[in-house]
């Protein structure tokens, strides 16, 4: 299937965190043995950006303070490419696993090492895990007092580990949060829930057809962009198995490491890509007209912009 030049472009985002930082591994790798492990998110990244650079399409890499410490060339390439560099944080900590103060050090912590790495402004966020939701929506004041514009963190859907189904779709400020705007990863509403629809492990262990007919819906139907995520680890299947992990953890994150570069190319010529900063411009600069579909309010109360 060709592009579709009538559908909105989509905005196309990269968590740049390593096999070894996942949050589900966490009890299995003490993170005081990070810097023993073998890191593949060099090798990762350089396929990623020919990928990218072969079908034209830029994007938003949300990148770990911790990776660009110690791989520093690699991030300026992304910069290099066209890319935006967005903070994932420093060192993958859910943010429910911070209060206000430890955030703010966690996020300028990160701000900081990726912008003199490579002279970026770094103004969008993604919480590790999709890990702000009704309980830390301050999480989103401290990002505005720290100079961010916005943040892509809320994943309006019901998973065991993350979500806040009562969340908008669309780009909007939850209700009693005076922080940056949320835009939130891609969702398709039907039968009155929202269902995941911006990749993760649901686009490895689907058909690719379900993720294509889902953001084409989305597009179409709703007339609204959506944001697709993976990880670097998510095309690398040799990457080091971890022992003692449990059937299910294993299952999310090994299946079908084998097939997600290919499902990717489809991806990328299936649909327009492009940046979070240049897809969601009018909504990060507080544009009325950034209005778009229809606002599913739920109880938050949250104004859609």
């Amino acid at each position: 299937m060709s592009t579709d030049h009538s559908l909105p472009e989509n905005a196309l985002t990269v968590d740049v965190e390593d096999y070894f930082q996942v949050a589900a591994l966490a009890p299995h790798i003490p993170r005081s043995t990070w810097d023993q492990r073998e890191c593949r998110i060099e090798r990762n990244l350089e396929r990623i950006l020919d990928l990218f650079e072969r079908h034209r399409a830029h994007a938003t890499f949300f990148t770990l303070g911790w990776i660009a410490e110690r791989y520093p060339q690699a991030v300026r390439r992304i910069v290099e490419g066209g890319h935006e560099l967005a903070s994932h944080g420093y060192g993958h900590e859910r943010v429910t696993a911070l209060d206000a103060a430890g955030f703010r050090d966690d996020i300028l912590r990160a701000q900081r090492i990726l912008e003199d790495t490579t002279g970026a402004a770094v103004r969008g966020y993604r919480a590790p895990s999709f890990s702000i939701g009704e309980h830390n929506l301050w999480a989103l004041e401290v990002l505005r007092e720290t100079g961010h514009l916005y943040s892509s963190s809320i994943y309006p859907i019901h998973h065991d580990h993350y979500g806040m189904p009562q969340a908008p779709r669309q780009p909007h400020h939850p209700a009693g949060a005076a922080g940056v705007v949320e835009l939130p990863p891609a969702t398709l509403r039907l039968r009155g829930r929202n269902l995941p629809a911006a990749g993760g492990g649901y686009f490895r262990l689907l058909p690719y057809a379900v993720s294509r007919l889902a953001l084409r819906r989305i597009n179409r139907r709703d007339g609204m962009p959506g944001i697709f995520y993976f990880h670097p680890w998510e095309i690398d299947p040799g990457q080091p198995r971890i022992p003692g992990i449990g059937l299910k953890t294993r299952f999310r994150h090994y299946l079908n490491l084998h097939r997600t570069e290919e499902r990717l190319e489809r991806l990328l010529s299936d649909f327009r890509w492009n940046r979070v900063d240049r897809v969601f411009a009018d909504a990060i600069a507080g544009r009325p007209e950034a209005v778009v579909g229809t606002a599913q309010h739920g109880r938050t109360g949250a104004h859609v912009l």
